[in-house]
């Protein structure tokens, strides 16, 4: 299940404009803003090409990109590594990132007031200088975040659906979002069978790199999914 590679030029973006977004990074890198902050070793904030047309957003780093200091680079992201090259997109090719840049504790998700501060201060401005046209959004916290839902991942995964972000110049621009299931999951859950977890993700990621090849228009882009019961950052699906 391979394809060859394939470029994915990003927005036409000034130089200062990437420069802003490297400057944002830098002070991200001083924060101490929320209680995650004193539990970690550092903070994680970025990792790719701030010009890509593909942005791609999980939960949070883990043990391994504590230590390293670049989401994505322990098991769940190697696996991530693989489902991206077997759809002819490098990770090179893609900026990354977290919802919350600074590990939680024992593996918890992050709570709501750690997400709003972090989002708020970081991940906004982040979006807001990257203009990215595909947004993939990783597991729960991410997708219910960036998409202002109660629902499960497993709910609206492989949907195509409108993201509306402030820009750097007080305007707004709209990113096309299709929320995946986070590669831990897969880890957790390594069935191959059809209908599966890791089928449906790679059913999600040709997807994706078609529309972002310009190879297809997405079947049907939605608004908002409908809200359920259960809170914004409640027991989840992946």
């Amino acid at each position: 299940m391979t394809s060859p590679s394939a470029s994915f030029p990003g927005p036409e973006r000034a130089g200062g404009d990437v420069a802003a977004l490297r400057e944002l990074e830098l002070r991200n890198k001083g924060c101490v803003a929320c209680r995650l902050r004193a539990g970690c070793a550092r903070v994680v904030v970025a990792d790719g090409d701030p010009r890509a047309s593909l942005v791609i957003v999980g939960e949070g780093p883990g043990s391994e990109e504590d230590l390293d200091g670049r989401p994505f680079v322990g098991p769940a992201g190697q696996l991530l590594d693989r489902i991206l090259e077997a759809a002819g997109v490098r990770r090179e090719e893609a900026y990354l990132t977290n919802i919350v840049k600074c590990r939680a504790p024992h593996h918890r998700s992050p709570r709501v007031d750690e997400v709003q501060t972090c989002t708020r201060l970081w991940l906004e401005p982040q979006l807001a200088r990257l203009r990215p046209r595909v947004i993939l959004a990783l597991g729960n916290t991410a997708a219910q975040f960036l998409l202002g839902t109660e629902q499960g991942v497993t709910r609206i995964r492989g949907q195509w659906f409108r993201s509306r972000h402030v820009d750097a110049e007080g305007g707004t621009y709209e990113a096309l979002l299709m929320p995946m299931l986070h590669p831990a999951y897969l880890l957790r859950n390594p069935a191959r069978a059809l209908g599966g977890p890791k089928s449906l993700t790679w059913r999600d990621i040709r997807e994706a790199a078609a529309v972002l090849r310009g190879e297809k228009e997405p079947a049907a882009v939605r608004g908002l999914p409908e809200a359920v019961p259960g809170g914004l950052f409640g027991p989840g699906e992946a």
